[in-house]
Protein backbone atom coordinates (compact mmCIF):
# COMPACT_ATOMS: atom_id res chain seq x y z
CA UNK A 1 0.00 0.00 0.00
CA UNK A 2 1.77 3.24 -1.03
CA UNK A 3 1.90 5.55 2.09
CA UNK A 4 2.60 9.48 1.10
CA UNK A 5 5.17 11.26 2.08
CA UNK A 6 4.63 13.96 4.46
CA UNK A 7 4.07 18.02 3.92
CA UNK A 8 6.05 20.23 6.28
CA UNK A 9 3.10 22.78 7.64
CA UNK A 10 3.49 26.47 7.15
CA UNK A 11 5.33 27.04 10.82
CA UNK A 12 7.92 24.39 9.56
CA UNK A 13 8.10 26.22 5.74
CA UNK A 14 8.53 29.56 7.89
CA UNK A 15 11.77 28.44 9.48
CA UNK A 16 13.40 26.93 6.60
CA UNK A 17 13.02 29.76 4.87
CA UNK A 18 14.29 31.89 7.92
CA UNK A 19 17.30 29.40 7.85
CA UNK A 20 18.32 29.25 3.92
CA UNK A 21 17.75 32.93 3.86
CA UNK A 22 19.74 33.83 7.10
CA UNK A 23 22.88 31.03 5.12
CA UNK A 24 22.89 33.67 2.73
CA UNK A 25 22.96 36.98 4.46
CA UNK A 26 25.48 38.44 2.01
CA UNK A 27 24.18 37.34 -1.25
CA UNK A 28 20.74 39.16 0.22
CA UNK A 29 22.60 42.00 1.29
CA UNK A 30 24.01 42.63 -1.93
CA UNK A 31 20.85 42.06 -4.27
CA UNK A 32 18.42 44.40 -2.01
CA UNK A 33 21.55 47.18 -1.87
CA UNK A 34 21.73 46.65 -6.20
CA UNK A 35 18.13 47.02 -6.23
CA UNK A 36 18.12 50.07 -4.27
CA UNK A 37 20.15 51.84 -6.47
CA UNK A 38 18.85 50.82 -9.24
CA UNK A 39 15.41 52.17 -8.10
CA UNK A 40 17.38 55.40 -6.78
CA UNK A 41 18.41 55.81 -10.29
CA UNK A 42 14.55 55.56 -11.33
CA UNK A 43 13.98 58.75 -8.98
CA UNK A 44 16.35 60.88 -11.19
CA UNK A 45 14.94 61.19 -14.59
CA UNK A 46 11.23 62.33 -13.33
CA UNK A 47 12.50 64.30 -11.07
CA UNK A 48 15.06 66.32 -13.53
CA UNK A 49 11.85 66.81 -16.13
CA UNK A 50 10.00 68.39 -13.36
CA UNK A 51 12.68 70.43 -12.92
CA UNK A 52 12.52 71.45 -16.49
CA UNK A 53 9.01 71.86 -16.46
CA UNK A 54 9.61 74.07 -13.31
CA UNK A 55 12.14 76.00 -15.38
CA UNK A 56 9.66 76.85 -18.69
CA UNK A 57 7.09 77.65 -16.38
CA UNK A 58 8.99 80.25 -14.50
CA UNK A 59 10.82 81.39 -17.75
CA UNK A 60 14.63 80.82 -16.17
CA UNK A 61 15.21 78.02 -18.89
CA UNK A 62 17.68 78.26 -20.87
CA UNK A 63 19.37 75.99 -23.79
CA UNK A 64 22.56 75.29 -21.95
CA UNK A 65 20.74 74.14 -18.30
CA UNK A 66 17.82 71.87 -20.34
CA UNK A 67 20.67 70.15 -22.24
CA UNK A 68 22.75 69.59 -18.80
CA UNK A 69 19.45 68.35 -17.56
CA UNK A 70 18.44 66.30 -20.13
CA UNK A 71 21.41 64.89 -20.28
CA UNK A 72 21.00 63.81 -16.59
CA UNK A 73 18.57 62.24 -17.49
CA UNK A 74 19.74 59.82 -19.99
CA UNK A 75 22.68 58.93 -17.60
CA UNK A 76 20.44 58.34 -15.12
CA UNK A 77 18.33 55.77 -17.11
CA UNK A 78 21.83 54.12 -18.57
CA UNK A 79 22.81 53.75 -14.92
CA UNK A 80 19.41 52.10 -13.74
CA UNK A 81 19.30 50.03 -16.84
CA UNK A 82 23.29 48.60 -15.29
CA UNK A 83 22.55 48.51 -11.89
CA UNK A 84 18.96 46.74 -12.89
CA UNK A 85 20.68 44.17 -15.08
CA UNK A 86 23.54 43.46 -11.98
CA UNK A 87 20.32 43.43 -9.84
CA UNK A 88 18.69 40.68 -11.47
CA UNK A 89 21.85 39.07 -12.03
CA UNK A 90 22.74 38.65 -8.26
CA UNK A 91 18.94 37.37 -7.48
CA UNK A 92 18.92 34.88 -10.36
CA UNK A 93 22.76 33.53 -8.78
CA UNK A 94 21.15 33.42 -5.46
CA UNK A 95 18.36 31.70 -6.61
CA UNK A 96 20.34 29.06 -8.62
CA UNK A 97 22.58 28.64 -4.85
CA UNK A 98 19.64 28.25 -2.73
CA UNK A 99 18.10 25.97 -5.67
CA UNK A 100 20.79 24.08 -5.47
CA UNK A 101 21.19 23.09 -1.58
CA UNK A 102 17.36 22.40 -2.17
CA UNK A 103 18.37 19.92 -4.40
CA UNK A 104 21.05 17.92 -2.20
CA UNK A 105 19.34 18.40 1.08
CA UNK A 106 16.02 16.48 -0.69
CA UNK A 107 18.06 14.19 -2.48
CA UNK A 108 20.90 13.60 0.58
CA UNK A 109 17.81 13.13 2.99
CA UNK A 110 15.96 10.53 0.61
CA UNK A 111 18.90 8.49 0.30
CA UNK A 112 19.16 8.07 4.12
CA UNK A 113 15.45 7.20 4.81
CA UNK A 114 15.00 3.37 5.37
CA UNK A 115 14.72 1.32 2.27
CA UNK A 116 10.88 0.08 3.12
CA UNK A 117 9.66 4.36 3.78
CA UNK A 118 11.39 5.15 0.13
CA UNK A 119 9.29 1.84 -1.00
CA UNK A 120 6.08 2.35 0.39
CA UNK A 121 5.64 6.17 -0.57
CA UNK A 122 5.71 4.62 -4.28
CA UNK A 123 8.07 6.42 -7.25
CA UNK A 124 5.06 8.75 -8.37
CA UNK A 125 5.60 11.00 -5.09
CA UNK A 126 9.17 10.60 -4.57
CA UNK A 127 9.51 11.34 -8.76
CA UNK A 128 7.25 13.98 -8.30
CA UNK A 129 9.15 15.81 -5.74
CA UNK A 130 12.37 15.75 -6.99
CA UNK A 131 11.32 16.62 -10.44
CA UNK A 132 8.24 18.45 -10.53
CA UNK A 133 8.25 20.34 -7.24
CA UNK A 134 12.25 21.28 -7.55
CA UNK A 135 11.33 22.61 -10.78
CA UNK A 136 8.59 24.95 -9.22
CA UNK A 137 10.92 26.17 -6.65
CA UNK A 138 13.31 26.72 -9.41
CA UNK A 139 11.07 28.69 -11.28
CA UNK A 140 9.82 30.62 -8.70
CA UNK A 141 13.47 31.22 -7.51
CA UNK A 142 14.29 32.49 -10.86
CA UNK A 143 11.23 34.69 -11.98
CA UNK A 144 8.82 35.23 -8.89
CA UNK A 145 11.42 35.99 -6.03
CA UNK A 146 13.28 38.03 -8.39
CA UNK A 147 10.17 40.00 -9.94
CA UNK A 148 8.59 40.77 -6.27
CA UNK A 149 11.86 41.57 -4.65
CA UNK A 150 12.73 44.17 -6.93
CA UNK A 151 9.02 45.22 -7.16
CA UNK A 152 8.81 45.54 -3.49
CA UNK A 153 11.78 47.95 -3.63
CA UNK A 154 11.02 49.96 -6.09
CA UNK A 155 7.14 50.96 -4.67
CA UNK A 156 8.56 51.35 -1.34
CA UNK A 157 11.18 54.19 -2.68
CA UNK A 158 8.64 55.33 -5.43
CA UNK A 159 6.28 55.43 -2.08
CA UNK A 160 8.76 57.35 0.17
CA UNK A 161 9.82 60.04 -3.28
CA UNK A 162 5.58 60.49 -4.07
CA UNK A 163 4.84 61.34 -0.22
CA UNK A 164 8.19 63.39 0.32
CA UNK A 165 7.31 65.69 -2.38
CA UNK A 166 3.56 65.56 -1.39
CA UNK A 167 1.59 63.61 1.16
CA UNK A 168 -1.69 64.24 -0.31
CA UNK A 169 -0.61 62.57 -3.93
CA UNK A 170 1.17 59.38 -1.36
CA UNK A 171 -2.17 59.04 0.16
CA UNK A 172 -3.64 58.61 -3.41
CA UNK A 173 -0.65 56.22 -4.18
CA UNK A 174 -1.89 53.80 -1.23
CA UNK A 175 -5.17 53.63 -2.66
CA UNK A 176 -5.22 50.68 -4.29
CA UNK A 177 -3.79 48.52 -1.48
CA UNK A 178 -6.88 48.24 0.56
CA UNK A 179 -8.57 47.45 -2.10
CA UNK A 180 -6.79 44.90 -3.67
CA UNK A 181 -6.12 43.29 0.52
CA UNK A 182 -9.85 41.28 0.32
CA UNK A 183 -9.05 39.51 -3.04
CA UNK A 184 -5.43 38.67 -1.81
CA UNK A 185 -6.58 37.55 1.78
CA UNK A 186 -9.43 35.55 0.16
CA UNK A 187 -6.93 33.81 -2.46
CA UNK A 188 -4.02 32.95 0.28
CA UNK A 189 -6.07 31.60 2.39
CA UNK A 190 -7.32 28.79 -0.16
CA UNK A 191 -3.77 29.01 -2.27
CA UNK A 192 -1.93 26.53 -0.41
CA UNK A 193 -4.35 23.31 -0.37
CA UNK A 194 -5.06 24.08 -3.46
CA UNK A 195 -1.51 23.38 -5.04
CA UNK A 196 -0.98 20.82 -2.86
CA UNK A 197 -4.03 18.84 -3.60
CA UNK A 198 -2.94 19.40 -7.48
CA UNK A 199 1.28 18.13 -6.46
CA UNK A 200 -0.86 14.79 -4.93
CA UNK A 201 -3.07 14.40 -7.80
CA UNK A 202 0.44 14.57 -10.07
CA UNK A 203 1.99 12.35 -7.91
CA UNK A 204 -1.14 9.94 -7.94
CA UNK A 205 -0.94 9.99 -11.85
CA UNK A 206 2.52 9.57 -12.53
CA UNK A 207 2.25 6.71 -10.03
CA UNK A 208 -0.71 4.96 -11.74
CA UNK A 209 0.87 5.54 -15.38
CA UNK A 210 4.34 4.54 -14.16
CA UNK A 211 2.85 1.15 -12.97
CA UNK A 212 0.89 0.75 -16.40
CA UNK A 213 3.47 1.30 -18.35
CA UNK A 214 6.22 -0.94 -16.71
CA UNK A 215 3.76 -3.77 -16.40
CA UNK A 216 2.42 -3.39 -19.80
CA UNK A 217 3.02 -6.67 -20.52
CA UNK A 218 1.29 -8.21 -17.71
CA UNK A 219 -1.43 -5.79 -18.82
CA UNK A 220 -2.12 -7.15 -22.00
CA UNK A 221 -1.40 -11.02 -20.77
CA UNK A 222 -4.08 -10.54 -18.04
CA UNK A 223 -6.54 -8.37 -20.39
CA UNK A 224 -6.87 -5.48 -17.68
CA UNK A 225 -6.21 -2.71 -20.64
CA UNK A 226 -9.74 -1.17 -19.91
CA UNK A 227 -9.59 -1.84 -15.88
CA UNK A 228 -5.97 0.40 -16.18
CA UNK A 229 -7.58 3.01 -18.98
CA UNK A 230 -10.22 3.38 -15.66
CA UNK A 231 -7.47 4.28 -13.07
CA UNK A 232 -5.57 6.43 -15.93
CA UNK A 233 -8.71 8.29 -16.25
CA UNK A 234 -9.50 8.43 -12.87
CA UNK A 235 -6.52 9.93 -11.83
CA UNK A 236 -6.49 12.54 -14.57
CA UNK A 237 -9.73 13.22 -13.75
CA UNK A 238 -8.56 13.91 -10.32
CA UNK A 239 -5.56 15.87 -11.61
CA UNK A 240 -7.58 18.27 -14.01
CA UNK A 241 -10.25 18.94 -10.87
CA UNK A 242 -6.96 19.63 -8.71
CA UNK A 243 -5.89 22.15 -11.96
CA UNK A 244 -9.09 24.10 -12.13
CA UNK A 245 -9.66 24.76 -8.68
CA UNK A 246 -6.02 26.59 -9.14
CA UNK A 247 -7.78 28.10 -11.93
CA UNK A 248 -10.13 29.33 -10.62
CA UNK A 249 -8.49 31.63 -7.67
CA UNK A 250 -6.22 33.11 -10.20
CA UNK A 251 -9.45 34.47 -12.67
CA UNK A 252 -10.55 36.11 -9.42
CA UNK A 253 -7.22 37.40 -7.62
CA UNK A 254 -5.64 38.94 -11.32
CA UNK A 255 -8.50 40.68 -12.69
CA UNK A 256 -9.23 42.67 -9.27
CA UNK A 257 -5.69 43.45 -9.17
CA UNK A 258 -5.40 45.10 -12.90
CA UNK A 259 -8.65 47.04 -12.34
CA UNK A 260 -8.27 48.19 -8.88
CA UNK A 261 -4.19 49.12 -9.34
CA UNK A 262 -5.41 51.83 -11.86
CA UNK A 263 -6.85 53.85 -9.64
CA UNK A 264 -3.90 55.12 -8.01
CA UNK A 265 -2.65 56.98 -11.07
CA UNK A 266 -6.25 58.49 -11.41
CA UNK A 267 -6.86 59.63 -8.45
CA UNK A 268 -3.56 61.36 -8.25
CA UNK A 269 -3.99 62.90 -11.67
CA UNK A 270 -7.38 64.40 -10.21
CA UNK A 271 -6.21 65.77 -6.64
CA UNK A 272 -3.10 66.73 -8.66
CA UNK A 273 -5.02 68.43 -11.17
CA UNK A 274 -7.05 70.14 -8.45
CA UNK A 275 -3.81 71.23 -6.12
CA UNK A 276 -2.38 72.39 -9.41
CA UNK A 277 -5.35 74.72 -10.01
CA UNK A 278 -5.84 76.41 -6.27
CA UNK A 279 -2.23 76.71 -6.70
CA UNK A 280 -0.89 74.04 -3.88
CA UNK A 281 1.38 72.28 -6.18
CA UNK A 282 3.73 73.19 -8.80
CA UNK A 283 3.48 71.40 -12.26
CA UNK A 284 6.45 70.34 -12.10
CA UNK A 285 6.06 68.17 -9.20
CA UNK A 286 2.95 67.67 -10.20
CA UNK A 287 4.37 65.67 -13.13
CA UNK A 288 7.14 64.27 -10.76
CA UNK A 289 4.73 62.54 -8.49
CA UNK A 290 2.53 61.30 -11.41
CA UNK A 291 5.16 59.91 -13.22
CA UNK A 292 6.25 58.29 -9.74
CA UNK A 293 2.36 56.60 -9.20
CA UNK A 294 2.74 55.79 -12.88
CA UNK A 295 5.68 53.70 -12.22
CA UNK A 296 4.13 51.72 -9.62
CA UNK A 297 1.43 50.48 -11.26
CA UNK A 298 3.20 47.67 -13.05
CA UNK A 299 5.29 46.64 -10.17
CA UNK A 300 2.10 46.21 -7.80
CA UNK A 301 0.12 44.24 -10.74
CA UNK A 302 3.66 42.57 -11.21
CA UNK A 303 3.36 41.34 -7.87
CA UNK A 304 -0.53 40.48 -7.35
CA UNK A 305 0.85 38.02 -10.73
CA UNK A 306 3.97 36.77 -9.03
CA UNK A 307 2.42 35.94 -5.79
CA UNK A 308 0.90 32.96 -7.64
CA UNK A 309 3.92 31.62 -8.64
CA UNK A 310 5.52 32.07 -4.98
CA UNK A 311 1.99 30.13 -3.63
CA UNK A 312 2.54 27.46 -6.06
CA UNK A 313 6.51 26.98 -4.96
CA UNK A 314 5.13 27.71 -1.29
CA UNK A 315 3.41 24.56 -1.67
CA UNK A 316 5.89 22.95 -3.61
CA UNK A 317 8.68 23.83 -1.26
CA UNK A 318 6.35 22.06 1.68
CA UNK A 319 6.20 19.00 0.09
CA UNK A 320 10.25 19.18 -0.29
CA UNK A 321 10.94 19.82 3.02
CA UNK A 322 8.31 17.36 4.64
CA UNK A 323 10.73 14.77 3.88
CA UNK A 324 12.90 16.04 7.10
CA UNK A 325 10.57 14.98 9.08
CA UNK A 326 11.12 11.25 7.96
CA UNK A 327 13.14 9.30 10.57
CA UNK A 328 16.98 8.79 9.33
CA UNK A 329 18.89 5.23 9.02
CA UNK A 330 20.18 4.93 12.08
CA UNK A 331 24.22 5.08 12.67
CA UNK A 332 24.28 3.52 16.12
CA UNK A 333 25.65 0.20 15.25
CA UNK A 334 23.61 -0.87 18.60
CA UNK A 335 23.55 -4.71 19.75
CA UNK A 336 25.82 -7.03 17.29
CA UNK A 337 24.67 -10.04 16.19
CA UNK A 338 25.95 -13.04 18.12
CA UNK A 339 25.89 -15.08 15.08
CA UNK A 340 24.47 -15.77 11.80
CA UNK A 341 21.37 -17.54 13.03
CA UNK A 342 18.32 -16.28 11.45
CA UNK A 343 14.77 -16.94 13.23
CA UNK A 344 10.86 -15.75 12.83
CA UNK A 345 9.42 -16.35 15.51
CA UNK A 346 5.00 -15.62 14.79
CA UNK A 347 5.71 -13.21 12.01
CA UNK A 348 2.65 -12.01 10.63
CA UNK A 349 2.58 -8.93 7.84
CA UNK A 350 0.02 -7.11 6.02
CA UNK A 351 0.37 -4.60 3.24
CA UNK A 352 -2.65 -3.24 3.93
CA UNK A 353 -4.53 -3.35 7.22
CA UNK A 354 -6.59 -6.41 8.29
CA UNK A 355 -5.47 -8.91 5.04
CA UNK A 356 -2.18 -10.39 6.20
CA UNK A 357 0.05 -11.67 3.60
CA UNK A 358 2.14 -13.80 6.77
CA UNK A 359 -0.21 -15.34 9.09
CA UNK A 360 2.37 -16.68 11.92
CA UNK A 361 5.63 -17.77 10.55
CA UNK A 362 7.88 -20.08 12.61
CA UNK A 363 11.27 -20.70 11.05
CA UNK A 364 14.74 -20.94 12.07
CA UNK A 365 17.87 -21.45 9.58
CA UNK A 366 21.30 -22.31 10.96
CA UNK A 367 24.46 -20.79 9.88
CA UNK A 368 25.74 -21.91 6.53
CA UNK A 369 22.27 -23.69 5.49
CA UNK A 370 20.98 -23.07 2.15
CA UNK A 371 17.29 -22.75 2.09
CA UNK A 372 14.83 -22.80 -0.73
CA UNK A 373 11.47 -21.48 -0.05
CA UNK A 374 8.82 -22.59 -2.42
CA UNK A 375 5.29 -22.44 -3.05
CA UNK A 376 2.33 -20.53 -5.50
CA UNK A 377 2.51 -16.85 -6.58
CA UNK A 378 1.22 -14.88 -3.38
CA UNK A 379 1.70 -17.18 -0.63
CA UNK A 380 4.27 -14.56 0.88
CA UNK A 381 7.51 -16.48 -0.52
CA UNK A 382 9.13 -12.67 -1.20
CA UNK A 383 7.85 -11.10 1.93
CA UNK A 384 9.79 -13.13 3.70
CA UNK A 385 12.51 -12.32 2.06
CA UNK A 386 12.01 -8.18 2.31
CA UNK A 387 11.41 -8.98 6.27
CA UNK A 388 14.78 -10.49 6.33
CA UNK A 389 16.75 -8.19 4.71
CA UNK A 390 15.17 -5.63 7.03
CA UNK A 391 13.34 -4.10 3.71
CA UNK A 392 10.18 -4.41 5.82
CA UNK A 393 9.37 -4.61 9.25
CA UNK A 394 6.76 -7.47 10.94
CA UNK A 395 3.01 -6.42 12.20
CA UNK A 396 3.78 -8.49 15.06
CA UNK A 397 6.53 -11.68 16.15
CA UNK A 398 10.30 -11.16 15.54
CA UNK A 399 12.45 -11.59 13.06
CA UNK A 400 16.08 -11.78 14.48
CA UNK A 401 19.65 -12.34 13.09
CA UNK A 402 21.81 -13.62 15.76
CA UNK A 403 19.30 -13.12 18.55
CA UNK A 404 18.92 -9.25 17.49
CA UNK A 405 15.86 -7.88 15.76
CA UNK A 406 17.10 -7.08 12.50
CA UNK A 407 15.00 -4.02 12.10
CA UNK A 408 17.14 -2.48 15.34
CA UNK A 409 20.25 -3.27 13.37
CA UNK A 410 22.26 -0.44 11.93
CA UNK A 411 22.03 0.10 7.81
CA UNK A 412 26.49 -0.76 7.61
CA UNK A 413 25.88 -3.90 9.34
CA UNK A 414 22.76 -5.02 8.17
CA UNK A 415 24.59 -4.57 4.65
CA UNK A 416 27.63 -6.68 5.79
CA UNK A 417 25.42 -9.46 7.40
CA UNK A 418 22.45 -9.40 4.86
CA UNK A 419 21.70 -8.92 1.18
CA UNK A 420 18.42 -9.50 -0.60
CA UNK A 421 19.15 -9.74 -4.45
CA UNK A 422 15.51 -9.72 -6.13
CA UNK A 423 14.82 -10.11 -9.90
CA UNK A 424 14.55 -6.28 -9.65
CA UNK A 425 17.86 -4.58 -11.05
CA UNK A 426 19.37 -1.41 -12.17
CA UNK A 427 22.36 -0.54 -13.78
CA UNK A 428 23.52 3.16 -13.56
CA UNK A 429 24.71 5.17 -16.38
CA UNK A 430 28.35 4.73 -16.15
CA UNK A 431 31.37 2.34 -16.59
CA UNK A 432 30.66 -1.03 -15.57
CA UNK A 433 33.62 -0.97 -13.30
CA UNK A 434 32.13 1.77 -11.56
CA UNK A 435 28.43 0.01 -11.29
CA UNK A 436 30.50 -3.04 -9.48
CA UNK A 437 32.26 -0.49 -7.41
CA UNK A 438 29.29 0.58 -6.07
CA UNK A 439 29.75 -2.91 -4.00
CA UNK A 440 33.20 -2.97 -2.98
CA UNK A 441 34.89 0.77 -3.54
CA UNK A 442 38.68 -0.99 -3.13
CA UNK A 443 38.50 -3.37 -5.71
CA UNK A 444 40.79 -3.84 -8.48
CA UNK A 445 40.72 -5.05 -11.57
CA UNK A 446 41.00 -8.76 -11.10
CA UNK A 447 38.32 -8.71 -8.41
CA UNK A 448 35.72 -7.35 -10.51
CA UNK A 449 36.50 -9.66 -13.61
CA UNK A 450 36.46 -12.61 -11.11
CA UNK A 451 33.16 -11.55 -9.28
CA UNK A 452 31.66 -11.20 -12.77
CA UNK A 453 33.37 -14.70 -13.73
CA UNK A 454 31.99 -16.40 -11.09
CA UNK A 455 28.23 -15.30 -12.39
CA UNK A 456 28.97 -16.45 -15.71
CA UNK A 457 29.34 -12.86 -17.11
CA UNK A 458 32.23 -13.63 -19.68
CA UNK A 459 30.52 -10.75 -22.21
CA UNK A 460 31.64 -8.48 -20.04
CA UNK A 461 35.69 -9.25 -21.37
CA UNK A 462 34.41 -8.98 -25.07
CA UNK A 463 33.12 -5.37 -24.17
CA UNK A 464 34.42 -2.38 -26.36
CA UNK A 465 36.87 -1.07 -23.81
CA UNK A 466 36.22 -3.69 -20.83
CA UNK A 467 35.41 -2.32 -17.71
CA UNK A 468 35.89 1.38 -19.13
CA UNK A 469 32.83 1.16 -21.06
CA UNK A 470 29.79 3.50 -20.84
CA UNK A 471 26.82 1.07 -19.79
CA UNK A 472 23.31 2.47 -19.48
CA UNK A 473 21.23 5.03 -20.75
CA UNK A 474 23.82 6.98 -23.30
CA UNK A 475 26.18 3.30 -23.57
CA UNK A 476 26.56 -0.59 -23.90
CA UNK A 477 22.96 -1.43 -23.47
CA UNK A 478 22.66 -4.60 -21.35
CA UNK A 479 19.49 -6.92 -22.04
CA UNK A 480 17.96 -7.36 -18.67
CA UNK A 481 19.67 -11.11 -18.56
CA UNK A 482 23.19 -9.07 -18.40
CA UNK A 483 21.92 -6.33 -16.08
CA UNK A 484 21.20 -9.32 -13.30
CA UNK A 485 24.09 -10.59 -14.15
CA UNK A 486 25.94 -7.32 -13.12
CA UNK A 487 23.23 -7.44 -10.12
CA UNK A 488 24.24 -11.26 -9.27
CA UNK A 489 28.75 -9.58 -9.45
CA UNK A 490 27.76 -6.83 -6.71
CA UNK A 491 26.21 -9.53 -4.43
CA UNK A 492 29.92 -11.90 -4.43
CA UNK A 493 32.15 -7.85 -4.08
CA UNK A 494 29.73 -7.36 -1.26
CA UNK A 495 30.82 -11.01 0.40
CA UNK A 496 27.89 -11.09 2.66
CA UNK A 497 27.20 -13.55 5.82
CA UNK A 498 23.78 -14.21 4.11
CA UNK A 499 22.06 -13.83 1.18
CA UNK A 500 18.48 -13.88 0.20
CA UNK A 501 17.91 -14.78 -3.74
CA UNK A 502 14.24 -13.90 -4.52
CA UNK A 503 14.04 -15.10 -8.23
CA UNK A 504 17.29 -13.79 -8.69
CA UNK A 505 18.05 -15.57 -11.99
CA UNK A 506 14.93 -15.34 -13.61
CA UNK A 507 15.30 -13.38 -16.22
CA UNK A 508 18.16 -15.24 -17.43
CA UNK A 509 17.33 -18.65 -20.09
CA UNK A 510 16.95 -22.08 -18.29
CA UNK A 511 20.22 -23.66 -18.79
CA UNK A 512 22.63 -19.82 -17.94
CA UNK A 513 20.13 -20.05 -15.16
CA UNK A 514 20.95 -23.13 -13.89
CA UNK A 515 24.61 -22.70 -14.86
CA UNK A 516 25.16 -18.98 -12.91
CA UNK A 517 23.20 -20.47 -10.04
CA UNK A 518 26.04 -23.53 -9.32
CA UNK A 519 28.83 -20.87 -10.30
CA UNK A 520 27.09 -18.50 -7.52
CA UNK A 521 26.88 -21.67 -5.32
CA UNK A 522 30.27 -22.12 -5.64
CA UNK A 523 31.32 -18.55 -4.69
CA UNK A 524 28.74 -18.75 -1.66
CA UNK A 525 29.98 -21.91 -0.10
CA UNK A 526 29.70 -22.00 3.64
CA UNK A 527 27.76 -18.65 3.78
CA UNK A 528 23.76 -18.74 4.66
CA UNK A 529 21.93 -18.69 1.29
CA UNK A 530 17.95 -18.26 1.38
CA UNK A 531 16.32 -18.52 -2.31
CA UNK A 532 13.12 -18.00 -3.37
CA UNK A 533 12.46 -20.56 -5.83
CA UNK A 534 10.89 -20.74 -9.00
CA UNK A 535 13.34 -23.36 -10.50
CA UNK A 536 12.24 -26.53 -8.36
CA UNK A 537 15.81 -27.49 -9.50
CA UNK A 538 17.09 -25.17 -6.61
CA UNK A 539 15.25 -26.94 -4.29
CA UNK A 540 16.68 -29.93 -4.89
CA UNK A 541 20.13 -28.52 -4.43
CA UNK A 542 19.19 -26.98 -1.17
CA UNK A 543 19.95 -28.47 2.11
CA UNK A 544 16.18 -28.16 3.49
CA UNK A 545 13.02 -26.95 1.59
CA UNK A 546 10.15 -24.44 3.08
CA UNK A 547 6.93 -24.79 1.48
CA UNK A 548 4.80 -21.06 2.00
CA UNK A 549 1.27 -21.54 0.99
CA UNK A 550 -1.81 -18.74 2.20
CA UNK A 551 1.10 -17.26 4.41
CA UNK A 552 2.18 -19.94 6.15
CA UNK A 553 4.72 -22.84 6.17
CA UNK A 554 3.05 -25.85 5.46
CA UNK A 555 6.00 -28.33 5.09
CA UNK A 556 9.66 -27.95 6.01
CA UNK A 557 12.30 -30.90 5.52
CA UNK A 558 14.77 -31.92 2.55
CA UNK A 559 14.05 -32.47 -0.60
CA UNK A 560 13.94 -36.46 -0.67
CA UNK A 561 11.65 -36.11 3.10
CA UNK A 562 9.40 -33.87 1.32
CA UNK A 563 8.97 -36.23 -1.77
CA UNK A 564 8.31 -39.48 0.81
CA UNK A 565 5.72 -37.44 2.94
CA UNK A 566 3.73 -36.98 -0.48
CA UNK A 567 2.38 -33.47 0.27
CA UNK A 568 2.10 -30.26 -1.36
CA UNK A 569 5.88 -30.32 -2.12
CA UNK A 570 5.85 -33.78 -3.74
CA UNK A 571 3.02 -32.61 -6.19
CA UNK A 572 4.80 -29.60 -7.44
CA UNK A 573 7.95 -31.76 -7.99
CA UNK A 574 5.74 -34.21 -10.23
CA UNK A 575 4.05 -31.23 -11.88
CA UNK A 576 7.23 -29.69 -12.12
CA UNK A 577 8.92 -33.32 -13.81
CA UNK A 578 5.51 -33.59 -16.14
CA UNK A 579 4.56 -36.82 -14.11
CA UNK A 580 1.24 -36.47 -12.97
Amino acid sequence: MTERLPVADRAQVRRDTVRLLSTERGRVFRLILLTCLAAGAGLVGPYLLGRIINMVEEGTATLGRVDLLAACVVAAAFLQLLLTRYARRAIYRFGEHVLRRLREDFVGRVLSLPTRVVERSGTGDLTTRVSADVATVGTSLRGALPGISMALIHILVLLVAVTWLHPVLGLCALLGFPLVWPALHWYLKRSRETYLAEGAALSSALEGTTATAEGGRTVEGLGIQEDRREVTERDVGVLYRARRGGLRLRTVLFPVAESVFVLPTSAALLVGGMLYLNGGISLGVLVTCLLYVQQMVDPMVGITQRVEELQRAGASFARLRGVQQLPEESSDPGRLPADDRIELVGVRYAYVPGHDVLRGIDLSVRPGERLALVGPSGAGKSTIGRLLSGADVPGSGRVLLGGVPVAELSPEVLRERIVLVTQEHHVFTGTLRENLAIAAEGADDTELLRALDSVDADWARKLPDGLDTLVGSGGEALEPARAQQVALARVVLLDPHTVVLDEATSLLDPRTARHTERSLAAVLEGRTVIAIAHRLQTAHDADRVAVVADGLITELGTHDELLAADGAYAALWSSWHGTD
